[in-house]
């Protein structure tokens, strides 16, 4: 019934805070190939008609301007018309390379590295460079107009006329760029490195610059038992993009505790726990609109505050290159490594802390944040499972394990563990799957120098 009441509540006040929305704003910008070329579009259309009142203060003295710059109305007008021709049908071959690069990204690598690569601001700046140039020339050309037009005078913009030409060589030079960028970003290294890339930039933005671990809070905490447990439901179905942690904390009546049912990367389901409370009485309509808002559902998982994301899409890339259609241990061996670069920088600071507390004995749970050991664990478990029977894949993961051991600063690093079990788990399973006694021999090997790693530390 609480959860029920509270639903009812929260529809009225579900509106999401302000710095969830900026920053879902932000994010939908990057990642639309909408936006970008539309600000070219109109910034080329101005750009236009500020070159025409140019030439119309100017009048005949543009005709004396160096670089041959005067132009006939003919002359004029065929240029135009070229370059605005040319440019929209090469917009169209850039727009149709762009899709391609991208279905072909998600059928040989992962659907999820179609994330970066929508968001790969070059090619955006090279479709807006050719639109805009293709709204300039018109722009420019409807302005020329000869002598037997309505009118009576010749309108001849020379330096429009000029500037539309440098556009247009301009967008000749982009297109070549465009194709040679697009022919590498469908190199695995360029792709792995930039998921990477973007992954360890989430991870300096939101994980503590220090070494150790922080204490853990178990989903099954009971909460207060003077209190009176409510649980808030969610209202709308999506993942879970962002939570404002400082909001949450803040709506919350003093003595109060708040725990999250679900977190970052995680899906909702409406009607599904949201958060449960605990406080004296049922949770006000204030509270409820804060819960709903201070969440940020959308359509697609996003890597905005999700470095888990990241590693899954690496993963993934990993688990394809293993299956038996593409059957590529190279790739895998090379995800490993980003793979370890990522962890290596987890273990070098602090996860998310799981408890805040606030003033007034407020206390927000979020038992969901992600840790170096769930983070290990994505990177590692269905890696190991997959790679079980290609030895060389085995030795690789062993190697990362202890390098990302050997650079971690807190020899007592809690997370270690989980380290070692999946060293230990690569091992037994690699030398349950039927290898060859010399193969057996070199994971043995192999995990011998990740425990003298372990052993060592950093040098």
């Amino acid at each position: 019934m609480v959860a029920t009441a509270c639903m009812d509540r929260m529809r009225m006040g579900k509106v999401p805070t302000m710095q969830i929305r900026l920053m879902a704003l932000a994010d939908r910008i990057r990642a639309s190939l909408f936006v970008l070329p539309t600000a070219w579009v109109f910034g080329a259309a101005a750009l236009g008609l500020g070159g025409i009142h140019l030439d119309r203060r100017l009048g005949d003295s543009a005709n004396d301007l160096p670089l041959g710059v005067a132009s006939t109305v003919d002359s004029a007008r065929a240029v135009l018309s070229t370059i605005a021709g040319a440019t929209i049908t090469v917009a169209g071959i850039a727009f149709s390379i762009a899709l391609l690069v991208i279905q072909l990204a998600s059928s040989q690598y992962s659907p999820r590295v179609v994330h970066g690569l929508f968001r790969d601001p070059f090619n955006k700046r090279v479709m807006g460079l050719v639109v805009g140039t293709f709204t300039y020339c018109l722009v420019v050309l409807r302005s020329v107009r000869s002598a037997l037009e309505d009118g009576g005078d010749a309108v001849v913009p020379n330096v429009s006329v000029a500037v539309a030409v440098l556009l247009g060589l301009a967008s000749v030079l982009a297109i070549v760029a465009f194709i040679n960028h697009n022919a590498h970003t469908m190199d695995i290294s360029e792709i792995l490195e930039r998921v990477t890339a973007d992954t360890v930039e989430r991870i300096d933005e939101s994980w503590p610059e220090h070494g150790d671990d922080v204490a853990t809070v178990e989903p099954e905490l009971p909460g207060p038992p003077d209190l009176q447990r409510s649980s808030i439901v969610a209202t709308e179905r999506g993942w879970v993009q962002y939570v404002d942690h400082d909001r949450l904390l803040d709506a919350l009546p003093p003595d109060a505790m708040l725990r999250l049912e679900i977190g970052i990367g995680q899906y909702a389901i409406a009607g599904a726990p949201l958060a449960t409370v605990w406080l004296a009485g049922q949770p006000s309509e204030d509270l409820c609109g804060a819960v709903i808002g201070g969440v940020g559902l959308g359509r697609t998982r996003t890597m905005a505050q999700d470095p888990a994301y990241g590693v899954r899409q690496l993963v993934d890339i990993a688990l394809r290159a293993l299956s038996p259609g593409v059957n590529d241990p190279t790739t895998a061996q090379d995800t490993l490594v980003h793979l370890g670069a990522i962890l290596a920088e987890c273990y070098q600071r602090s996860a998310p802390s799981k408890r805040r507390t606030g003033a007034d004995g407020r206390v927000l749970l979020d038992p969901h944040a992600q840790d170096h050991r769930s983070l290990t664990a994505l990177a590692f478990t269905e890696l190991r499972r997959a790679a079980r029977t290609d030895p060389t894949v085995v030795e690789a993961l062993l190697g990362v394990i202890g390098t990302i051991a050997q650079v971690t600063p807190n020899r007592q690093h809690p997370a270690l563990g989980e380290l070692r079990d999946q060293a230990s788990a690569a091992l037994e399973s690699a030398l349950d799957a039927n290898q060859s006694e010399r193969d057996r021999d070199a994971l043995r090997t192999a995990h011998g120098r990740l425990l003298a790693r372990f052993a060592s530390g950093r040098r």
